[in-house]
């Protein structure tokens, strides 16, 4: 954010940026585990074109999407937002996901919110999930999570997207927005309280 002009960089561009700033670079066979390789094998055998959830027999829940995000009302009343991804089993070669996407997965405006999301990817670019909810909080000056409320749980119930969001507003206000069984997340406010909740 702070040593290149660009929004966005990607591939082998991105790789270049990241050697130059002095950023450890590692062979693709570190981010290899036994239980993605098993997972990705019998999406293999069962001539399924994709698989955006974990098989309960890894002893991970049903509909469990490897994404970890953060939101974070920091000094001065700036928000932030950062989003990453354990991205969709057996995808196509050059897919890309919506957590790097800003508006999609990614989304801060210091005048409504900060938004991180997790879910199928191509749903919350097709709606423009994170962007949306902050846009309803700005425009329709309604509070967070009614606006989170009905993103998530209206509006891309009805594309038939599976996920949520966590979300921060401009008084520090943590929202936790989900249309499944549930979402790993946790939140602590400045007097320290932690809170953590994996179902409704």
């Amino acid at each position: 954010m702070l040593n290149s002009p660009h929004v966005m960089l990607m591939g082998e561009g991105a790789e270049d940026f990241a050697e130059q700033q002095g950023l450890e670079l590692v062979d693709n066979s570190y981010f290899y585990t036994e239980r993605r390789r098993r997972q990705l094998q019998r999406v293999i055998d069962n001539n399924q074109a994709a698989a955006a959830s974990e098989d309960p027999s890894d002893d991970f829940e049903v509909q469990k999407f490897s994404t970890v995000g953060a939101v974070a009302l920091v000094q001065h009343g700036t928000i932030t937002a950062a989003t990453s991804t354990g991205g969709m089993t057996n995808k196509r070669y050059g897919r890309i996901g919506d957590s790097p996407i800003i508006g999609a997965g990614t989304y801060a405006d210091n005048r409504a919110c900060g938004i991180s999301a997790t879910g199928h990817g191509e749903y919350f670019i097709r709606a423009a999930v994170a962007h949306d909810i902050c846009a309803r909080v700005k425009y329709q000056r309604i509070d967070l999570h009614t606006a989170a409320n009905e993103v998530i749980n209206n509006k891309l119930v009805k594309m038939g997207g599976d996920g949520g969001i966590i979300g921060i507003d401009p008084k520090g206000k943590v929202v936790n927005v989900f249309n499944t069984p549930g979402m790993y997340r946790a939140s602590v406010d400045t007097s320290g309280h932690l809170d953590v909740q994996i179902f409704r």
